[in-house]
């Protein structure tokens, strides 16, 4: 790998960048989504109002890594 093949995973775990070939990742923001999920619930929680839905878009990180880069002599 990468010279024949590129592999990515998702959620940029713990081991993917401690891997042999260390893993290109999508890495999700994690307390960002948190941060949305506990205001979603706390303001339906506090409202007396019929819930809206809302549409948040958060946008992931892409951890460049071996698994998914050239070696120098290509």
């Amino acid at each position: 790998m990468p010279d024949d093949i590129a592999v990515i995973g998702y959620d940029d775990i713990e081991f993917a960048a401690s891997a042999v070939v260390p893993l290109t990742s999508v890495r999700r923001p994690a307390v960002a989504l948190g941060h949305q999920a506990g205001r979603l619930l706390i303001e339906d929680t506090a409202s007396d109002t019929v819930h809206e839905h809302d549409h948040v878009v958060l946008q992931p990180e892409l951890v460049v890594r071996r698994s998914t880069m050239r070696s120098p002599a290509h």
